[in-house]
Formats: C-alpha cells, sequence, structure tokens
C-alpha cells in the first residue's frame, strides 16, 4: 500500500502513504490505531480513534478503511462513501 496513489475515477484525487502516515484527499488521516488482516488474500486496514467522543466526527471526516484485493484492486472507505485507487501512470 505504500507510495502514491490517484482516484481510478478522478485522477485529481490522491492517497500517499509513507510508513504510518496516511494523506487521502490532500487532508493527513489523524489516526490512533490501525488494525491491519489478511483475510481470503485481500489485506485490509482499519483506522481508528481510541476517544469515543471523536469517533463520530472521525468516521465521518477521514477514510477509515484500506483493502488490497488479491487482484490488486485497491480500495478505500469511510461511513459516507467509497472510492477505488491506482497507481499513476507515468
Amino acid at each position: 500500500m505504500q507510495g502514491r496513489w490517484v482516484g481510478a475515477n478522478v485522477p485529481s484525487s490522491e492517497l500517499i502513504i509513507e510508513g504510518g502516515e496516511i494523506t487521502c484527499y490532500g487532508r493527513l488521516v489523524d489516526y490512533d490505531y490501525k488494525e491491519v488482516s489478511a483475510v481470503d488474500g485481500a489485506l485490509t486496514v482499519n483506522l481508528g480513534v481510541f476517544d469515543k467522543t471523536r469517533e463520530d466526527a472521525f468516521q465521518r471526516a477521514n477514510i477509515t478503511g484500506l483493502a488490497i484485493s488479491p487482484e490488486g484492486d485497491f480500495l478505500v472507505w469511510n461511513v459516507k462513501s467509497g472510492d477505488e485507487f491506482v497507481r499513476p501512470v507515468p
């Protein structure tokens, strides 16, 4: 998942993952923890915050999940929407 990705349908949308830092749609995702799992060949990362009073706002303002399918499709989502990202073409 590391590196620069662009929106599959909106190439001006950008997702950058550098180490544990995630920037999506021009904003740094301010999360407290991540849960990484692999199920049926897909790698999934769920993001969250420890402060339950911030949880609803966090889920609406940030991406909260990322997944790469076994076929290489890269999806991100939150409670409002989801998008597919691809590697940019040089």
